[in-house]
């Protein structure tokens, strides 16, 4: 290792140390203030005329609430029916201490904690076999089914009066009948419990929480066992809310079947969205505001939870992140936060190829092999008796048109779905399917064709989490996640070895597709795999990027097995040591790569006409006399984040701009800022007549701006009938120009067959087809294209550009889109972005002759 590097790891690693000690300082105030508030609020609450009661009261319902928020906030789960360990916890208190251990505190207790745990581990393994609603419906009628055996059953629990005559007595003789000293004994329990829960949000296995919370498939995908992770926040979660429920019995000496109620669940759930669910405080918060609510307006009024719901509809329309996220904009108002720029702008991209991470396996001798496997979507034969050998060592393409088979193929080998025939095994070791942490675990990992990640945390927390996936602590409640030195060095090693660095700290969704790219590759590299399977790796990155991505993959193809799906045919030739050709969801052709490229059938399905050959049917397109859209001045922001500064430029009826430059440099921003997508902070959009300054999607889509996003996003489930027929449903506006179903065949044949298909059975061109049929239907002035060509065969982009070529005149598009050559071609004038602001402006021509001009204006 060179000085400089060894120089650069030091630092790293003393910058990470100094934010570890800065995370540990913030949880020791967090902590100090706990202990500070429980001393207060006592004091506080008398001089309000409310008694120790109440007291206890708000510290266990706090309690309640960072139990139910484990759930809620961290985990993504919601549980309408809490209330039914809060009430199974203040039985059991009530009839082990009534008919077993009479005067007892402490050991029912303990016994009613030991039930609740046992109860809440059984029945969260069958609750949690259920996802979102149907997790959230059982959870009610389980609070519906407790409350109701609590009424009915008089013998066990008193029916509807309850069951009364529990005791404090004492506790290591002091007596909890003085009400101080019982508030003391329960404010320990909370602190301690709330200390508990304060480090579990920052331990590994809280972090995997919110992880599952923000993308339960790709938590699965790098290793961890989300089974396991669900139904121990589970049980933790019901075991605190007993615990309460326990204290609470004692504070009033009495158990009633409203503990378990549903409205009481409903309760619950208010206090902890009111107070702030994705904040550790927030639950405290709304905790007090709960009790202070509850006391001082049931002075006046019976129907207190009427008024109760009104401001709980009123946090939920106005301010979802609750009083927490109330104080976070007040403290911006205040201090407002500094603008920074775009994510990507801070990346430091390294000079020279970074070191091969260390943690990554080298010499396996395990190939993967797919043996005679299928798979089946109803009458439909996604893959049909596939055989595929992947070696231990080398780079094996999977390539093929548009609906072959490769993604299917994909899924099966990573274990999303299990085949209808065939087997799959890694050296001696055979997979059923279906379970994809287990082939993770086992050496085998992915990435997807589109990115799949974490969105809501930040580049670093995206790649610390797959790396932490094989560490031995990775199930720790007590460690800190940043605390764990070899987890942290290789997360450093991935940072570098990808050429992140200056942007771990960006949110995932706030970086570019390229930038997102990346890190979705990173994703598959931090789970140390023995075979890598790669799903576009390239698509939506810059020319430059795509060089030196492509030669990390061939880094890597050295060290382990990679099979790899990418429509960049000559990368493909270029980089591949073995091709695998798919079509129909059969294999066409198997071999090196000479003897691929060679073969006709290839060429003819899959390789087409080349871009030399579609650049050469354009001719130069017939303009309008009018201006269509004119833009002004534009800033754009995302959050504090500021894309784009004083963007201008105008464009006529029928003419065709491409928006260039690298990755992050605000193209797919200008796109949506145009739309309204993204926030203006100042600038102008003209067009038919009007003048908008701030602009929101369902308005520009009626002045005639039709976005056609990168990703397509149709309308999942429905037809290409019914994608156009929503395309055109609420843009009718009269003096656009009217895009009928048989005019829009006149560009798009195939749709014509395809019109009472469902669009998840097209293939990937075929449903790009659709995302511009159906910008186009109703009435269109301006176009907007974001990465037409993306992740298209050669042969289906063909067939994409001519349907474009064929718009050409017809209506007015700007084009963002990293193959620069047909971009170029179809162009009239380009628009070069470097940073967010415009870099060139001029004819399109000069760029598409001369590379050496390309090249200085695009940094490339």
């Amino acid at each position: 290792m060179s000085t400089n590097a060894r120089t650069l790891q030091g630092l790293q690693v003393d910058q990470q140390a100094a934010a570890t000690r800065s995370s540990a300082w913030r949880e020791a105030k967090v902590a100090a203030g706990m202990a500070l508030g429980l001393v207060v609020l006592p004091f506080a609450l008398q001089a309000g005329g409310l008694t120790m009661t109440s007291a206890v009261d708000c510290v266990l319902l706090a309690m309640v609430g960072l139990g139910l928020n484990l759930l809620l906030g961290s985990t993504g789960l919601v549980s309408f029916g809490h209330a039914a360990w809060f009430g199974l916890g203040a039985y059991a208190v009530a009839i082990i201490q009534l008919r077993y251990f009479p005067g007892s505190v402490v050991l029912p207790l303990a016994l009613s904690a030991a039930l609740v745990l046992g109860a809440s581990a059984v029945l969260g393994a069958l609750i949690l076999r259920r996802k979102g609603v149907y997790f959230s419906l059982l959870t009610l009628a389980l609070s519906a089914l407790a409350f109701t055996v609590a009424f009915r059953w008089t013998a066990l629990t008193g029916g509807e009066n309850g069951l009364g005559g529990v005791e404090r007595r004492s506790v290591l003789g002091i007596s909890l009948d003085n009400p101080w000293n019982f508030y003391v004994f329960v404010a320990v329990i909370a602190l301690l419990v709330g200390m508990f829960m304060l480090r579990l949000t920052q331990s590994p296995f809280g972090k995997v929480l919110v992880a599952i919370r923000e993308n339960q498939q790709r938590t699965g995908f790098i290793g961890f066992p989300i089974g396991r992770y669900k139904l121990a926040a589970f049980v933790i979660s019901a075991l605190v809310t007993g615990l309460a429920g326990g204290l609470s019995v004692l504070n009033h000496r009495i158990a009633s079947a409203e503990m378990l109620s549903v409205p009481f669940s409903g309760e619950l759930l208010a206090m902890v969205l009111i107070g702030g669910m994705r904040s550790f405080a927030g639950p405290l918060i709304g905790a007090l505001f709960f009790l202070l609510f509850r006391e001082y307006l049931s002075q006046y009024t019976e129907n207190w939870l009427l008024f109760f719901g009104l401001v709980f509809v009123a946090f939920i329309l106005l301010s979802p992140s609750g009083l927490v996220g109330i104080g976070a904009r007040l403290l911006r108002w205040l201090r407002p936060e500094a603008t920074v720029s775009a994510a990507m702008a801070a990346r430091k991209t390294p000079a020279t190829a970074q070191p091969f991470p260390s943690f990554l396996p080298g010499g396996g001798e395990a190939a993967l092999v797919a043996d005679n496997v299928s798979l089946h979507f109803g009458p439909f034969k996604a893959v049909s008796n596939v055989n595929l050998k992947v070696m231990p060592a080398g780079l094996h393409a999977l390539i093929g048109p548009n609906g072959a088979g490769k993604t299917s193929l994909f899924n099966l080998l990573s274990g999303m779905f299990t085949p209808a025939t065939g087997s799959i095994r890694l050296g001696d070791r055979v997979f059923g399917g279906n379970d994809p942490t287990a082939v993770c675990a086992a050496g085998i990992s992915r990435s997807f064709q589109i990115t799949n990640l974490f969105g809501g945390l930040s580049v670093r927390d995206n790649l610390r989490l797959a790396v932490m996936a094989r560490d031995r602590h990775r199930f720790s409640m007590l460690r800190r996640a940043d605390a764990l030195e070899h987890t942290e060095a290789q997360t450093d090693e991935l940072v570098r070895f990808l050429g992140v660095d200056g942007m771990e700290a960006a949110p995932a969704e706030d970086l570019s597709y390229g930038g997102q790219r990346l890190v979705d590759m990173g994703l598959a590299l931090g789970s140390a795999p023995r075979i890598l399977l790669l799903d576009e790796p390239l698509a939506g990155l810059a020319a430059a990027e795509r060089e030196r991505i492509g030669r990390l993959i061939r880094q890597l193809a050295q060290r382990i097995g990679v099979l790899l799906v990418e429509h960049d045919v000559d990368r493909v030739f270029e980089l591949s040591d073995r091709i695998t050709v798919m079509s129909m969801g059969t294999v066409l052709v198997e071999g090196p790569p000479a003897a691929v490229r060679t073969d006709q059938r290839v060429r003819e399905i899959y390789i087409g006409s080349g871009t030399e050959a579609l650049a050469q049917k354009v001719v130069p397109t017939r303009l309008g006399e009018d201006v269509c859209i004119a833009v002004a001045g534009i800033e754009a922001y995302y959050g504090k984040s500021h894309i784009l500064s004083g963007i201008g430029f105008e464009a006529r009826d029928g003419e065709v701009l491409a928006v260039l430059g690298r990755n992050g440099a605000g193209k797919s921003t200008l796109l949506k800022s145009l739309i309204g997508m993204a926030r203006l902070g100042a600038g102008e959009v003209r067009i038919a007549g009007r003048t908008i300054t701030a602009p929101v999607p369902e308005v520009m889509a009626r002045l005639g701006i039709a976005f056609v996003p990168q990703g397509r996003r149709l309308f999942p489930g429905l037809t290409v009938r019914d994608n156009l027929m929503l395309g055109r449903l609420r843009r009718r506006g009269a003096g656009a120009n009217a895009w009928t179903d048989d005019r829009i065949f006149t560009i798009f044949p195939q749709l014509r067959q395809r019109y009472d298909v469902n669009v998840e059975l097209l293939s990937g061109g075929e449903q790009q087809m659709v995302a511009i049929a159906r910008a186009l239907a109703g009435h269109v002035k301006v176009l907007l294209l974001d990465e037409p060509f993306e992740g298209l065969s050669p042969a289906m982009t063909e067939e994409v550009f001519n349907a474009i070529l064929r718009l050409k005149g017809e209506v007015t598009m700007l084009i963002v889109d990293h193959n620069l050559d047909l971009t170029l071609a179809l162009a009239d004038r380009a628009i070069v972005l470097d940073r967010g602001r415009v870099s060139h402006h001029g004819p399109a021509l000069p760029l598409l002759k001369d590379l050496d001009f390309r090249r200085e204006k695009l940094w490339i």
